[in-house]
């Protein structure tokens, strides 16, 4: 193929090759991104704790930053239903942060969601799980499909135990769970994918699914609701997300 055809195939199909670490920016249908590249336009949060650099959503905490609550960034445009999300981040190695989604906000805290959320820490113990931030806790540990059973009556927080959820039953292995941790890169750039339909929640690191929740729990579930980006409380951290696109299903 000559050198033109080629380029010109290239700005067809959106693809751009970008710095040394690499990442690839992509045109999908349907898929709307969710950043602009040069400011936070479209999203509210602490600017002590979130920036845009070189094109990049930098959350970090610094030694003289330090968090007594989680903070969100969180956007403002749209409070999806069903959907897949999908971007790549890079996490220091002793981050935390999350992606909430189907999220409200705790009135008592600033920037402060409560919502399911597709877990990434910096260690890799937890990336790839379902955990409901401040709710349910724990709906499936990485490598396992669950089925979050309904709910009629009780106290939540003494229905979770180990900081897990306990009204559940896993149905399904995903597989083992350090041959899907070492699916996922180190302070490196790895690739989420979401899916989120009715009560069905899968999280993809890296083209593998991760987790798989059907939530039954119509009183704790959400049907919908606001989409964030956190910082966690702990020592200093640094999380970079890309990409970020939205396809409403």
């Amino acid at each position: 193929m000559k050198r033109h055809a080629r380029i010109t195939l290239l700005l067809f199909f959106g693809l751009w090759i970008g710095s040394p670490e690499g990442w690839a920016q992509t045109t999908e249908s349907g898929f709307v991104p969710l950043l602009n590249g040069s400011s936070l336009e479209g999203w509210e949060g602490d600017p002590t704790y979130w920036r845009i650099e070189n094109g990049t959503l930098v959350g970090e905490v610094t030694p003289t930053t330090l968090l007594k609550t989680n903070t969100f960034l969180i956007w403002q445009q749209q409070q999806p239903a069903d959907f897949e999300l999908k971007g790549i981040f890079r996490i220091t190695k002793d981050g935390n942060s999350g992606i909430n989604y189907r999220s409200e906000r705790v009135p008592e805290v600033p920037y402060a969601l409560k919502g399911y959320q597709a877990d990434i820490d910096g260690q890799n113990k937890y990336t790839g799980q379902n955990y409901e931030e401040r709710g349910r806790t724990t709906l499936a540990y990485r490598g396992q499909q669950t089925r979050i059973q309904p709910f009629t009556q009780g106290n939540v927080r003494e229905l979770v135990k180990n900081n897990a959820w306990t009204m559940l039953t896993v149905e399904k292995s995903l597989g083992e769970a350090e041959a899907l941790q070492s699916r996922i890169k180190t302070e490196d750039w790895n690739e989420f994918h979401l899916i989120v339909k009715g009560n069905r929640l899968q999280h993809f690191i890296n083209g593998v699914l991760m987790s798989d929740v059907t939530d039954l729990d119509t009183v704790n579930g959400k049907k919908a609701g606001l989409l964030g980006v956190q910082v966690h409380v702990g020592p200093p951290m640094k999380v970079e997300y890309r990409n970020l696109r939205l396809k409403t299903l």
